[in-house]
């Protein structure tokens, strides 16, 4: 079954939204969906993002997410993901995490994995998340911002991704903090000249939809990863 992948060009992006409402839109047209988050970090409970996730698409709370397997990695200290697994006294098992994706997999027509922070936020001493998703094989959708520091962290994102031939499925333009209409303009014109100048498909997803008129066009996004 498909599964995409959902990471940012910095942490607090709004790659949790951007999957929540992906999922939502699915379950709209009833198609079987889950969501993963494949580590969080300052998690005291039940993981924020798997709840932020459940919220936007008005599931509840799932047997899957009691089971753990929508978030094989949970630890309480805020910061990489790395550095919380040693504080805890844990090391990230790669095996873990593809494993309980793939318990999804067999379960759910789609399966959204929300990445943690940036494409190379370290795992552990020698792997990186990016390392992680290149191994799987799988889509992603880069989910950026209109915030200033976002052009700079897009193109550096769409290039790496070239070079690791890492398939991508389009950008999501998250602009749910506001943004200058001129910054809005500027910065989707110089995304989608760097997605096909780096071999990418021309897809990007504003949310909410710019300028605020009709639906946001998730079936861009999933024609690439079917």
């Amino acid at each position: 079954m498909p599964t995409l992948y959902f990471c940012g060009i910095d942490t607090g992006i709004g790659k949790s939204v951007a999957t929540g409402l992906m999922a939502r839109y699915l379950l709209e047209r009833e198609e079987p969906v889950i969501t993963q988050k494949l580590v969080q970090t300052g998690c005291s409970g039940r993981p924020e993002d798997i709840v932020t996730h459940r919220r936007l698409m008005e599931s509840g709370w799932l047997d899957e997410d009691e089971q753990g397997l929508t978030c094989p990695y949970c630890f309480p200290f805020a910061g990489s993901p790395h550095l919380a697994a040693r504080l805890a006294g844990r090391i990230i098992d790669a095996d873990r995490i593809s494993a309980a994706t793939r318990r999804l997999e067999q379960a759910y027509r789609w399966t959204l994995a929300e990445g943690a922070g940036g494409l190379l936020v370290p795992f552990n001493d020698n792997l990186t998340q990016l390392d992680y998703l290149g191994a799987q094989h799988h889509p992603l959708v880069l989910v950026t911002s209109s915030r200033l520091g976002s052009i700079n962290h897009t193109l550096m994102s769409l290039e790496i991704l070239r070079a690791r031939r890492q398939p991508l499925a389009g950008l999501v333009y998250n602009l749910f903090g506001g943004g200058p209409d001129e910054i809005v303009r500027d910065s989707l014109r110089l995304f989608s000249r760097a997605l096909q100048e780096n071999g990418f498909a021309d897809n990007i997803v504003v949310l909410p939809p710019w300028p605020h008129s009709g639906g946001a066009e998730w079936h861009r996004l999933l024609d690439q990863a079917a």
